[in-house]
């Protein structure tokens, strides 16, 4: 079901509520609403409350945001959700928004599961002088989305040329894509805007499974191994055979770290 929450600015957060039990709170990618971890979800409501935000920044009925103002709307969640700390587990840009709030208010999570967040770990996310976001933001404005993608996934995630070729034509087809282009572009400016953070996560005591595939672009697990230095309780799972969208391939082995996880960290409800 649906879940609704007040942030401390008075906008609503929401959320998709399912499942039973102790909560896992799930922090979705990019270019999406939440939608493509139903998978999961679906994996880990036999067991567990499963609730998925539709992050700040991919809501269409609100600007573009800065990362703070995400995670306002995370903790609003967490607090509506009630009954002690949660699993919360980030995928992509979701991660590094998980991070955020678990060094804003520690008390609130009790462990986390980290899939590939794009952490600034040295050089910008876009570039020693933001020249990504200048022509990722210039393609919007020239109504190009498909072009803002393909020079995005080309130069900041690190795909192949070719493989950006297909990512602007699937974005140039796709309505939904199109429409959540310009909140990507602004969600990768979002992240550099925070500078490096490593010296503020080497305060997150709770738990961390940092988790990677072997087949993701290899700044990734640059950036998992820099978080891996600095988290005092992380651990490191690596997916076989995997990229940066097991949650879609290979949805059970996601959520079997998830629930590895959550089974150790997590307390049992009442009753």
């Amino acid at each position: 079901m649906d879940m609704t929450a007040k942030a401390a600015d008075g906008t609503e957060a929401r959320a998709v509520d399912e499942g039973s039990g102790p909560v896992i709170l799930v922090l979705h990618p990019g270019l999406d609403d939440g939608a493509s971890w139903r998978k999961v979800a679906e994996r880990l409501t036999p067991d567990y409350r499963v609730v998925r935000p539709h992050r700040r920044q991919y809501r269409l009925d609100l600007p573009p945001c800065t990362v703070a103002q995400e995670v306002e709307h995370v903790l609003a969640v967490v607090a509506a959700v009630g009954g002690g700390p949660v699993l919360v587990a980030g995928h992509s840009s979701g991660a590094v928004i998980a991070l955020e709030a678990m060094v804003a208010a520690p008390s609130a999570f009790a462990g986390a599961v980290l899939y590939e967040p794009p952490a600034v770990i040295g050089p910008p996310l876009g570039g020693p002088h933001g020249e990504v976001h200048t022509r990722t933001r210039a393609a919007v404005a020239a109504g190009r989305p498909g072009r803002a993608m393909r020079i995005f996934v080309r130069d900041t995630v690190g795909l192949p040329a070719w493989a950006a070729l297909l990512v602007d034509w699937f974005v140039s087809v796709s309505p939904r894509m199109r429409a959540l282009v310009p909140r990507q572009i602004e969600d990768n400016a979002a992240m550099d805007s925070l500078g490096v953070r490593l010296d503020a996560y080497a305060g997150i005591s709770a738990p961390v499974v940092l988790l990677g595939g072997d087949r993701s672009p290899g700044h990734l697990g640059e950036r998992l191994d820099a978080l891996e230095r600095v988290l005092p309780a992380a651990s490191r799972v690596v997916l076989p055979g995997q990229g940066h969208s097991a949650h879609a391939k290979a949805p059970g082995e996601v959520a079997a770290v998830i629930s590895g996880l959550a089974a150790r960290v997590l307390p049992p409800t009442a009753g």
